[in-house]
Protein backbone atom coordinates (compact mmCIF):
# COMPACT_ATOMS: atom_id res chain seq x y z
CA UNK A 1 0.00 0.00 0.00
CA UNK A 2 1.80 3.28 -1.21
CA UNK A 3 1.68 6.64 0.61
CA UNK A 4 4.01 9.76 1.47
CA UNK A 5 5.11 12.66 -0.62
CA UNK A 6 7.30 15.54 -1.37
CA UNK A 7 11.11 15.50 0.01
CA UNK A 8 11.46 19.46 -0.03
CA UNK A 9 14.46 19.90 2.67
CA UNK A 10 14.64 23.36 3.26
CA UNK A 11 12.32 25.40 1.26
CA UNK A 12 8.44 24.63 -0.13
CA UNK A 13 9.34 25.47 -3.73
CA UNK A 14 12.72 22.65 -3.28
CA UNK A 15 11.54 19.19 -4.70
CA UNK A 16 14.77 17.70 -4.36
CA UNK A 17 13.82 13.48 -4.68
CA UNK A 18 15.26 11.18 -2.25
CA UNK A 19 14.51 7.87 0.08
CA UNK A 20 11.55 8.12 2.21
CA UNK A 21 11.22 5.11 5.21
CA UNK A 22 7.45 4.79 6.22
CA UNK A 23 5.24 2.69 8.24
CA UNK A 24 1.56 2.63 9.66
CA UNK A 25 -1.71 1.39 10.78
CA UNK A 26 -4.31 -0.11 8.09
CA UNK A 27 -7.85 -0.46 8.47
CA UNK A 28 -9.03 -3.04 5.94
CA UNK A 29 -12.02 -4.56 4.16
CA UNK A 30 -13.39 -6.84 1.48
CA UNK A 31 -16.49 -6.54 -0.41
CA UNK A 32 -19.17 -8.94 -0.28
CA UNK A 33 -21.75 -7.72 -2.49
CA UNK A 34 -22.20 -7.82 -6.32
CA UNK A 35 -22.22 -4.23 -6.70
CA UNK A 36 -18.80 -3.48 -4.78
CA UNK A 37 -20.19 -2.88 -1.29
CA UNK A 38 -18.75 -4.05 2.46
CA UNK A 39 -22.03 -3.47 4.50
CA UNK A 40 -22.17 -6.74 6.40
CA UNK A 41 -17.97 -6.78 6.68
CA UNK A 42 -15.96 -5.78 9.63
CA UNK A 43 -12.79 -3.70 9.08
CA UNK A 44 -9.79 -5.11 10.28
CA UNK A 45 -6.60 -3.83 11.82
CA UNK A 46 -3.11 -4.75 10.43
CA UNK A 47 -0.24 -2.75 9.03
CA UNK A 48 1.95 -1.48 6.72
CA UNK A 49 6.19 -0.48 5.99
CA UNK A 50 7.77 0.09 3.26
CA UNK A 51 10.68 2.25 1.43
CA UNK A 52 9.70 4.57 -1.45
CA UNK A 53 11.82 6.45 -3.82
CA UNK A 54 11.00 10.32 -4.58
CA UNK A 55 11.78 11.31 -8.33
CA UNK A 56 11.41 15.09 -9.12
CA UNK A 57 9.65 15.75 -12.14
CA UNK A 58 9.12 19.80 -11.43
CA UNK A 59 9.04 21.51 -8.11
CA UNK A 60 5.32 20.88 -7.70
CA UNK A 61 5.23 16.86 -9.10
CA UNK A 62 6.99 13.74 -8.39
CA UNK A 63 6.76 10.50 -9.11
CA UNK A 64 6.83 7.83 -6.46
CA UNK A 65 7.54 4.31 -6.74
CA UNK A 66 7.72 2.33 -3.63
CA UNK A 67 7.56 -1.54 -2.19
CA UNK A 68 5.28 -1.96 1.00
CA UNK A 69 4.62 -4.57 2.63
CA UNK A 70 1.01 -4.44 3.81
CA UNK A 71 -1.53 -6.59 5.63
CA UNK A 72 -5.26 -6.85 3.93
CA UNK A 73 -8.64 -8.79 4.32
CA UNK A 74 -11.78 -8.34 6.48
CA UNK A 75 -13.94 -10.07 9.62
CA UNK A 76 -17.11 -11.17 8.60
CA UNK A 77 -20.04 -12.89 10.50
CA UNK A 78 -23.44 -14.60 10.36
CA UNK A 79 -25.77 -15.09 12.80
CA UNK A 80 -25.40 -14.31 16.99
CA UNK A 81 -23.35 -16.20 19.38
CA UNK A 82 -26.28 -16.51 21.90
CA UNK A 83 -27.71 -18.91 19.17
CA UNK A 84 -27.61 -22.08 18.11
CA UNK A 85 -26.01 -21.15 14.50
CA UNK A 86 -23.56 -18.15 13.67
CA UNK A 87 -20.08 -18.43 11.72
CA UNK A 88 -17.40 -15.93 12.45
CA UNK A 89 -14.47 -15.69 10.16
CA UNK A 90 -11.04 -13.68 10.08
CA UNK A 91 -8.88 -13.67 6.95
CA UNK A 92 -5.51 -11.33 6.87
CA UNK A 93 -3.10 -11.81 3.76
CA UNK A 94 -0.02 -10.16 4.16
CA UNK A 95 1.36 -8.87 0.53
CA UNK A 96 4.59 -7.33 -0.94
CA UNK A 97 2.93 -4.34 -2.98
CA UNK A 98 4.54 -1.85 -5.88
CA UNK A 99 2.31 0.92 -5.99
CA UNK A 100 3.71 3.99 -8.67
CA UNK A 101 2.03 7.18 -7.70
CA UNK A 102 2.39 10.74 -9.21
CA UNK A 103 2.45 12.69 -6.41
CA UNK A 104 1.47 16.89 -6.16
CA UNK A 105 2.48 19.27 -3.93
CA UNK A 106 1.39 22.40 -2.99
CA UNK A 107 3.91 24.43 -0.38
CA UNK A 108 2.99 26.10 2.74
CA UNK A 109 5.41 27.79 5.02
CA UNK A 110 8.78 27.08 5.36
CA UNK A 111 9.68 23.69 4.67
CA UNK A 112 6.24 22.49 4.57
CA UNK A 113 3.54 21.32 2.02
CA UNK A 114 0.23 19.69 1.41
CA UNK A 115 0.22 17.05 -1.09
CA UNK A 116 -1.85 14.49 -2.63
CA UNK A 117 -1.82 11.82 -5.31
CA UNK A 118 -3.00 8.76 -7.35
CA UNK A 119 -1.76 5.80 -9.35
CA UNK A 120 -1.68 2.30 -9.69
CA UNK A 121 -0.02 -0.97 -7.62
CA UNK A 122 0.52 -4.55 -8.09
CA UNK A 123 1.06 -6.42 -5.14
CA UNK A 124 1.95 -10.81 -4.40
CA UNK A 125 0.64 -12.56 -1.77
CA UNK A 126 3.45 -14.12 0.78
CA UNK A 127 1.84 -14.96 4.10
CA UNK A 128 -1.38 -14.71 6.37
CA UNK A 129 -3.68 -16.11 8.39
CA UNK A 130 -7.27 -17.46 8.52
CA UNK A 131 -9.61 -17.88 11.64
CA UNK A 132 -12.94 -19.42 11.60
CA UNK A 133 -15.33 -20.21 14.80
CA UNK A 134 -18.79 -20.59 15.64
CA UNK A 135 -21.70 -23.60 16.21
CA UNK A 136 -23.86 -25.62 14.06
CA UNK A 137 -27.13 -26.74 15.57
CA UNK A 138 -24.64 -26.19 19.08
CA UNK A 139 -22.01 -27.77 18.06
CA UNK A 140 -18.99 -25.80 18.33
CA UNK A 141 -16.42 -25.73 16.05
CA UNK A 142 -12.93 -23.14 15.54
CA UNK A 143 -10.05 -23.10 13.02
CA UNK A 144 -6.68 -21.13 12.70
CA UNK A 145 -4.51 -22.16 9.38
CA UNK A 146 -2.07 -20.40 7.55
CA UNK A 147 -3.63 -18.86 4.07
CA UNK A 148 -2.92 -20.94 1.08
CA UNK A 149 -2.36 -19.23 -2.32
CA UNK A 150 -3.30 -20.15 -5.77
CA UNK A 151 0.08 -20.00 -7.68
CA UNK A 152 -1.80 -18.69 -11.07
CA UNK A 153 -0.16 -16.94 -13.79
CA UNK A 154 -1.81 -13.33 -14.27
CA UNK A 155 -0.88 -12.97 -17.63
CA UNK A 156 -3.23 -16.03 -18.51
CA UNK A 157 -6.66 -15.79 -19.05
CA UNK A 158 -7.19 -19.36 -16.76
CA UNK A 159 -6.23 -19.65 -12.59
CA UNK A 160 -3.50 -22.27 -12.79
CA UNK A 161 -3.54 -24.40 -9.51
CA UNK A 162 -6.93 -22.83 -7.81
CA UNK A 163 -8.72 -24.76 -5.27
CA UNK A 164 -11.24 -24.99 -2.45
CA UNK A 165 -9.96 -22.80 0.59
CA UNK A 166 -7.20 -20.56 -1.76
CA UNK A 167 -7.22 -17.52 -2.55
CA UNK A 168 -5.51 -15.80 -5.41
CA UNK A 169 -1.87 -14.57 -4.95
CA UNK A 170 -1.74 -11.51 -7.31
CA UNK A 171 -3.96 -8.20 -6.47
CA UNK A 172 -3.91 -5.18 -8.49
CA UNK A 173 -5.91 -1.99 -8.00
CA UNK A 174 -5.47 1.97 -7.66
CA UNK A 175 -4.37 4.23 -4.85
CA UNK A 176 -5.46 7.53 -3.80
CA UNK A 177 -3.38 9.63 -1.60
CA UNK A 178 -3.11 12.93 0.56
CA UNK A 179 -1.31 14.37 3.42
CA UNK A 180 1.39 17.21 4.92
CA UNK A 181 5.25 17.41 4.57
CA UNK A 182 7.09 19.00 7.34
CA UNK A 183 10.42 18.73 5.70
CA UNK A 184 11.88 15.41 7.48
CA UNK A 185 8.63 14.18 8.67
CA UNK A 186 5.53 13.61 7.20
CA UNK A 187 1.92 12.36 7.91
CA UNK A 188 -0.28 10.52 5.03
CA UNK A 189 -3.39 8.92 3.97
CA UNK A 190 -4.03 6.96 1.57
CA UNK A 191 -6.86 4.25 0.09
CA UNK A 192 -6.14 1.03 -1.57
CA UNK A 193 -9.01 -0.03 -4.72
CA UNK A 194 -8.59 -3.62 -5.09
CA UNK A 195 -9.56 -4.65 -8.85
CA UNK A 196 -8.69 -8.44 -8.24
CA UNK A 197 -11.05 -11.19 -7.33
CA UNK A 198 -9.35 -12.63 -4.09
CA UNK A 199 -11.56 -16.05 -4.45
CA UNK A 200 -9.39 -18.87 -6.14
CA UNK A 201 -11.52 -20.03 -9.32
CA UNK A 202 -13.64 -16.78 -9.42
CA UNK A 203 -14.17 -14.72 -12.57
CA UNK A 204 -12.93 -11.12 -11.92
CA UNK A 205 -15.54 -9.96 -14.53
CA UNK A 206 -18.50 -11.56 -12.81
CA UNK A 207 -19.06 -9.26 -10.06
CA UNK A 208 -17.66 -6.76 -7.19
CA UNK A 209 -17.35 -9.45 -4.64
CA UNK A 210 -14.12 -10.31 -2.70
CA UNK A 211 -11.86 -7.47 -3.90
CA UNK A 212 -9.46 -5.55 -1.13
CA UNK A 213 -10.53 -2.11 0.14
CA UNK A 214 -7.38 -0.71 2.33
CA UNK A 215 -7.15 2.92 3.99
CA UNK A 216 -3.77 3.31 5.63
CA UNK A 217 -2.75 6.01 8.02
CA UNK A 218 0.85 6.24 7.78
CA UNK A 219 4.31 8.25 9.06
CA UNK A 220 7.52 8.64 7.02
CA UNK A 221 11.00 9.56 7.86
CA UNK A 222 12.88 10.65 4.48
CA UNK A 223 16.32 9.37 4.91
Amino acid sequence: MFTIASVAQTAPTTNKGGIILKGGVNFANVTITDGGNIEEAKTLASFNVGILADFPLSKYLSVQPGIIYSGKGSKTQRGSESGSNYYRATINPMYVELPVNLVGKIPLTGAANVFFGAGPYVAMGVAGKKKAGGKIFGVTFKSDDDIVFSNDDPSTSQEENEGFGKIKRFDYGFNALAGIDFGKYMLSANYGYGLAKLNSGTDNTANDNNKNRVVSISLGIKL
